[in-house]
């Protein structure tokens, strides 16, 4: 009988890890870390684990590799994206899922979830098994994404619980903002491309840094995992100026670093608290204690949200189409699993284990 238990990841906004037993197998589903106060997840009294599988690149999936080693270091899979854009040394020698159907025997369908570059739901085990949607995004204008199919169980990105507004709304709000230059740190692999191609499409000066440069190029390797629109917008991105920490506060300006924690957009943000001259916006997850919330605090920035998560109604069209016996709201607090227990009349457990 198959089970699952969240080491991390429901009940909050922690770091994905999740522990599927299935067919004399254990396998876990990410090893993330943050993205509050750098949380990890808590590896203690695990049984001996088979392998790691990530569902896509961002830290809050892979940042808790540094406790790989104490794991035994069991094997890694990762689609080919993931591996390409990954900094990790061991998550670079991963075996790649594209095209895999099983994983040490275990039934394996994996697809694009939309969220980021390489981003995959998969499927363990079968119709009788388990779909872990990882990070997912039916919006997203490069990213593909794939319909779900059917699974006993199911662990759904809950991050936006109820809200449904749509991106293309969220886009209009942003623009409107941009009356000058602008700060926007983002993900590099991630909504930081597609911000930033939606502003150059809109005629707008637009600069992009090294690490989002590096995204783009290796981004020409996998075009097969992008949208039609996505595949356009990477020759559009060439149009995107270079930003650097030292340059001039102009224009719309695309760095890495979502919570303005480190790097370029770390530099330039201080430069706009101490001398003002732009505006800052964030457009995902504010991290507690992070300077992304300081500068939201101080009055400093805003908060626009881009979506990278489903909306309420993309969440419903992806459980009706897995039409699980049984799932878990992950990535939200336990109050919006409640909620949306209520709202929809899903079958969300209670607690952090599955057994089906």
């Amino acid at each position: 009988m198959p089970e699952l238990r969240a080491i991390s990841g429901v009940g909050s906004k922690g770091p994905a890890c999740f522990l599927l037993q299935i067919g004399e197998r254990n396998l876990l589903l990410d090893l993330g870390r943050g993205p509050d106060e750098d949380r990890a997840p808590d590896l203690r009294d695990l049984p001996p684990i088979d392998a790691i599988i990530f569902s896509h690149g961002h830290a809050d999936h892979t940042g808790g590799l540094d406790l790989w080693p104490d794991l035994g270091a069991p094997p890694l899979f990762a689609s080919r994206p993931t591996i390409a854009l990954a900094r990790h040394p061991g998550l670079q020698q991963a075996r790649p899922l594209d095209g895999l159907g099983q994983i040490l025997g275990v039934a394996l369908l994996t697809g694009p979830a939309g969220h980021a570059p390489g981003a995959v739901w998969m499927r363990i085990g079968g119709k009788g098994g388990l779909l872990y949607s990882g990070d997912a995004c039916a919006e997203s204008p490069m990213f593909c994404a794939a319909p779900y199919p059917p699974a006993a169980a199911m662990v759904i990105d809950a991050s936006y619980g109820v809200a449904d507004q749509p991106l293309s709304v969220q886009i209009e709000q942003i623009v409107s903002q941009i009356d000058g230059p602008v700060l926007l740190p983002c993900p590099a692999g991630g909504r930081g491309l597609e911000i930033a191609a939606t502003l150059l499409q809109r005629g707008l000066p637009v600069s992009i840094c090294a690490e989002h440069r590096r995204v783009v190029r290796i981004l020409r390797d996998h075009a097969d995992w992008m949208t039609p629109q996505g595949r356009s917008a990477l020759s559009l991105l060439d149009q995107a100026a270079d930003l650097h920490a030292d340059s001039p506060i102009a224009g719309s300006m695309i760095a890495a670093g979502p919570n303005a924690e480190r790097g370029v957009a770390h530099a330039l943000s201080g430069r706009i608290r101490d001398a003002g001259g732009a505006r800052i916006i964030f457009t995902g997850h504010v991290a507690a204690g992070s300077p992304a919330q300081d500068l939201i605090d101080q009055g400093h920035a805003v908060f626009s949200r881009w979506n990278v998560h489903p909306t309420l109604s993309q969440a419903s069209e992806m459980v009706a189409s897995a039409a699980p016996q049984v799932m878990l709201a992950a990535f939200c607090a336990a109050s919006v699993a409640d909620d949306l227990r209520v709202r929809t009349g899903w079958p969300i457990a209670r607690g952090e284990r599955l057994v089906w």
